[in-house]
């Protein structure tokens, strides 16, 4: 197995969404995000997976080392191996790499978050950063892409935290901020299987009213211009925030199951978002406008 198909294996296994997305791409980029893709399923299943958080860090560190010798020329592992042209291809920082790695230590470090601006750096840290190499690897002329790309990977990123409230609590974990927990009396403790309390439910709902404002946030950073380049990451967008609002119309069960969309239904809206993202970046050429 090569570099490429390890990794193209490792993609298609996590049965990520991300995945979908990637289908619409020409097959370079679709090889180059894919090694992207791979290397943070690798440092993030290094966190929920090992037993101890001493063998996690132990993990960590040689990832850390590892990708030093990849941007030295001398990658061991299958994906860096992968990764290390694409590292090459776009200039890919380093520092970004290392800070993803921060924000996986992190969980290592944290069980809970004191307020929002605490949970922000490690969102930023695991999906924000992600979302910048991501914005790197799909082109872009006009720089304020980067920060649709940032805003729109933090949104991903607190999705996720809704929609696995209940297995992160059962490891130990909960990312809704503490103090916004207290508003409406919920502790740790109440994020079990089991009826909704009116305070849990309005704590939900504010988190939910968080992502949808910063995928708000990050669709209007988004220049026009790059729009066709960017529509991998539109196609994230419309299935992350689907999730999310059938979350909501579902009545946030996220305590009794994991709310997601079937393959299928992630493969319709991937195929109509990248169909109208064509047509409009067509408009977009002949007419200049969306």
């Amino acid at each position: 197995m090569t570099p490429e198909e390890y990794c193209q294996e490792r993609t298609h296994r996590a049965g990520s969404s991300f995945y979908y997305s990637f289908l619409f791409l020409p097959r370079e980029k679709r090889r180059d995000i894919t090694a992207l893709y791979a290397f943070c399923r690798e440092v993030d299943d290094v966190v929920d997976e090992c037993r101890t958080d001493e063998v996690a860090t132990t993990k960590l560190q040689w990832w850390r080392a590892e990708l030093d010798r990849t941007y030295d020329g001398t990658p061991q592992h299958p994906v860096t191996r992968a990764l290390q042209p694409v590292i090459e291809r776009y200039g890919l920082a380093r520092e970004y790499f290392h800070e993803i790695i921060d924000g996986m230590e992190m969980d290592l470090e944290e069980s809970t978050y004191a307020s929002f601006q605490d949970l922000a750096l490690y969102c930023q840290r695991v999906a924000g950063v992600v979302g910048l190499l991501s914005a790197e690897i799909f082109g872009y002329e006009d720089r304020r892409t980067l920060q649709f790309a940032q805003d729109l990977g933090v949104a991903f990123q607190l999705t996720n935290i809704l929609r696995d409230v209940r297995e992160d609590a059962a490891r130990g974990r909960v990312y809704i901020p503490q103090d916004e927990m207290a508003c409406h009396c919920i502790t740790v403790q109440d994020f079990q299987p089991g009826p909704l309390s009116d305070g849990m439910r309005r704590l939900l709902t504010e988190q939910a009213q968080r992502a949808h404002g910063y995928y708000d946030r990050a669709l209007h950073k988004l220049p026009e211009a790059d729009r066709h380049r960017q529509r991998s990451s539109l196609i994230m967008a419309a299935i992350y925030r689907q999730t999310l609002r059938r979350i909501e119309t579902e009545g946030f069960p996220v305590l009794e199951r994991r709310v997601s969309l079937s393959p299928l239904h992630k493969l319709w809206l991937a195929w109509r978002t990248a169909r109208y993202e064509t047509r409009r970046h067509r408009r977009f050429e002949r007419h200049g406008l969306p």
